[in-house]
Order: structure tokens, then C-alpha cells, then sequence
């Protein structure tokens, strides 16, 4: 058999594997939506409480009369103020951090005590500080993916071949030189990473920050669902966050697979 019948057998191979586990992601979706909402209808499950997927869809035709657009809009557009601040500072600090050894030593327990520290505890000295409003709510999302984008991409630069750096020296390379033709590279899959963590983590910090303080957005629509026991308004707020989620991890997937493609 020739070399270019067996790369075809291995793509096709692959094609249908991957289809399969796709299959099986949707089969897995559908049978627990069917099976909720089946509890719900014979009496298995409370569908006040548990509420089900039917109620939910007629929630989501009330919803279209509240303005849902707009809490939709307002969430996303917090959600990727922090997304987008946290990652941005976090590693122009984590370059900082590569750059000083001595900074690094002076700030890394700090960095360890922070990260450590429940965020939600800083609520009231936020609103105190920005005010209420998004901005309290964007400095939420900012603190609660910071710490985590500092770290993450300060060990990915830290892991970087120490034979390449010290090759690179005896060049004559210079510090910036090395951080931009070796250490920046090297850490493309590290930093894809980070930024798969920090969407959840900005969606976690979005809507911490509406708990605390909103009057618009999913969150809101979360806490006044709860607090009228309008618990279908709670569940369909929950599945459009899964929705975004979800959109914006995709987002970063195929950003992530176009840097590949480059790469190789």
C-alpha cells in the first residue's frame, strides 16, 4: 500500500473519530434534556424547582419582552473589559517579573498570598473605591483573573530551554532580544492556555461583581429570579451564560488552531 493510501485511511480515520465524539457530545446533551424534562412532567423532579426545558423556552419568549439583549449585551461587554484587562496586565507584569529576578523574589509571596485571597471579601472596598456600577463590576472580573495570568505565564516563561538562553548569549543577544526571538514564541501554547482559563474565570468575576452590584445583566436577572422565586428566570439566565461560555472558549479554540497552523 502506498505511503499517500495510508495518509488518506489515517485522515479519514481521524474525520470520523471526530465525528463520533461529536455525535456523542450532542446524544449526551439530548438525552439529558429529555430525560429532565420527562422527571419534570411525571413528577419525578419539583419543575418549580428544578423548573425544565420547556418552561425555560417559554421563559426565553418573556424574556425577549424584558429587553434580554440588553442584560446580554451589558454581561458580554464586562466580560471581555475583564478578560481583556486582566490578560493584558497581567502579562506586561509577568514580563516585568521574567525581566527582575530581584523583583521577581521581592513580589512572588505576595503573588502567592493574593491569588490565595477570596476575592468576593474585597466587594464592598471595591464600590468604595470605582463606585458602583460596571466599573466595580470589571475590576471584580480583573482581580479574580490577574493573579492567576501572572503566574500562569510567568512559569511558561520561566520553563523556556536554558540552553536556548544561554546559546542566545554567548551571541551576544540581549535581554529584550531573547524575550522576543525565544522566550515570547516558546510560550504561544502556554499563553493559549491562560486565556482558556481566564474566560472562565472573567465569566466567574462578571457575575460575581452583578451579585454585588448591578441593575442590568444575567447576573441581575440570577439574584431578582431568586429573590421573586422566579426560578425558570434563573435557569434561563444560567443556560445563556453556558451559551456565551461557550461561544468565547470556541472563540479562543479557533484563535488557538489558526496559531498552529502558522506555527507548523
Amino acid at each position: 500500500m502506498k505511503n499517500s493510501d495510508l495518509h488518506r485511511q489515517f485522515i479519514r480515520k481521524h474525520r470520523n473519530n471526530k465525528i463520533k465524539i461529536l455525535a456523542c457530545q450532542i446524544g449526551v446533551l439530548i438525552l439529558f434534556l429529555f430525560l429532565w424534562e420527562l422527571f419534570a412532567r411525571i413528577g419525578i423532579i419539583d419543575d418549580f424547582i428544578m423548573s425544565s426545558p420547556s418552561r425555560i423556552i417559554k421563559m426565553f419568549g418573556a424574556l425577549g419582552e424584558q429587553h434580554i439583549f440588553k442584560h446580554i449585551g451589558i454581561t458580554v461587554l464586562e466580560c471581555i473589559l475583564g478578560f481583556t484587562l486582566s490578560t493584558v496586565i497581567g502579562s506586561l507584569i509577568a514580563i516585568a517579573l521574567w525581566w527582575s529576578v530581584t523583583l521577581r523574589k521581592i513580589l512572588e509571596p505576595y503573588l502567592v498570598v493574593l491569588n490565595s485571597l477570596p476575592k468576593i471579601a474585597l466587594g464592598p472596598i471595591i464600590i468604595i473605591w470605582v463606585g458602583a456600577g460596571m466599573k466595580a463590576i470589571v475590576t471584580m472580573a480583573v482581580l479574580i483573573c490577574i493573579i492567576v495570568t501572572i503566574i500562569s505565564v510567568l512559569n511558561g516563561f520561566l520553563s523556556a530551554d536554558e540552553g536556548k538562553i544561554l546559546l542566545l548569549q554567548s551571541m551576544g543577544a540581549n535581554k529584550f532580544q531573547i524575550l522576543i526571538k525565544l522566550i515570547l514564541p516558546y510560550s504561544i501554547p502556554n499563553f493559549i492556555s491562560v486565556l482558556k482559563i481566564n474566560v472562565g474565570l472573567a465569566w466567574v468575576g462578571t457575575i460575581m461583581g452583578e451579585y454585588l452590584v448591578s441593575a442590568a445583566g444575567l447576573g441581575y436577572l440570577i439574584i431578582y429570579g431568586g429573590q421573586v422565586f422566579k426560578l425558570d428566570l434563573v435557569m434561563a439566565s444560567t443556560v445563556i451564560l453556558c451559551i456565551l461560555a461557550t461561544l468565547m472558549y470556541l472563540a479562543v479554540a479557533i484563535v488557538e488552531k489558526r496559531i498552529n497552523k502558522k506555527r507548523r
